[in-house]
């Protein structure tokens, strides 16, 4: 439905018109913020919190799979939770850290610290918005992908690491490169996908900790927020459609290069 009604002119009320490729021209020619703004904003997003949190998610699972049960199993719960309550979070804890004024517990500590001398709006200024931004979704990117990893982990077999030894594996990083990851292929895989698809989707981070679609000076407008502003804000349903289907693309490309780096081989 999205695609066809990408090729529309639609207000949610009355019946749809064609207008061909129109919406997909104005994109890309006419759309300002999207060129300027929303795409680049998304790109450097997903390029640093993607895989930055896949790698996060793999070393944490290896980590943990060295320790064990009761303290593994406690400190895995610990780490996972975030992504479950990302939203009360965002109310409760970041936004009381990054808070624009001097009760604010980061601008508090900074100042005690004699680093600045007045708040800094961590939430409002566009120069912090997009750093702010990748902190809050790393920390709560810990999901399904993570708890995947971490079962490849504890699933491969300790006989192998001890041929591995045998053939001359005497470091933990060769360890892991040439056993442990070619092992949890499938692991990998999944936590990879779940990490473009989750990135992409990311776009509410920015809304939230800002309070406002647009965020300032769109310094941190995703493509989601885009969706949201012309979809929900001024029902211009086609042209978010034709957004979406872009979104949809960039997710499609990204996962088909994932798939052939983890992917099986015939």
């Amino acid at each position: 439905m999205a695609v066809l009604l990408s090729f529309t002119n639609f207000n949610t009320i009355q019946f749809p018109d064609f207008v061909g490729l129109k919406n997909y021209i104005s994109l890309f020619t006419y759309d300002d913020v999207f060129m300027q703004y929303v795409l680049p904003n998304t790109i450097k997003f997903a390029l640093i919190v993607g895989p930055l949190g896949y790698a996060l998610s793999f070393f944490l699972a290896w980590m943990l799979a060295q320790i064990p049960r009761v303290p593994r199993t406690i400190l895995a719960l610990i780490i996972y939770s975030p992504s479950m309550t990302v939203g009360v979070a965002m109310q409760v804890i970041w936004l009381t850290i990054f808070s624009g004024d001097k009760s604010g517990y980061l601008n508090s500590f900074l100042m005690n610290l004699g680093l600045i001398n007045q708040p800094v709006q961590w939430l409002q200024s566009p120069q912090y918005l997009m750093i702010t931004m990748i902190i809050v979704t790393l920390w709560s990117s810990m999901g399904v992908g993570f708890l995947a990893m971490l079962a490849g982990v504890l699933n491969t077999d300790p006989e192998l690491y001890e041929a591995g030894y045998v053939d001359g594996i005497s470091k933990r990083w060769q360890e892991i490169f040439y056993i442990t990851v070619p092992l949890m292929k499938p692991q990998m895989l999944f936590g990879a996908v779940m990490s473009v698809v989750s990135t992409f989707q990311a776009g509410y981070i920015g809304v939230l900790l800002s309070g406002s679609n647009p965020t300032p000076q769109y310094a941190g407008q995703l493509i989601v927020n885009h969706i949201e502003d012309y979809g929900f804000l001024r029902y211009e349903m086609g042209y978010a459609a034709s957004i979406s289907v872009m979104l949809l693309r960039m997710i499609w490309v990204s996962s088909k290069f994932v798939w052939s780096i983890f992917g099986e081989r015939e």
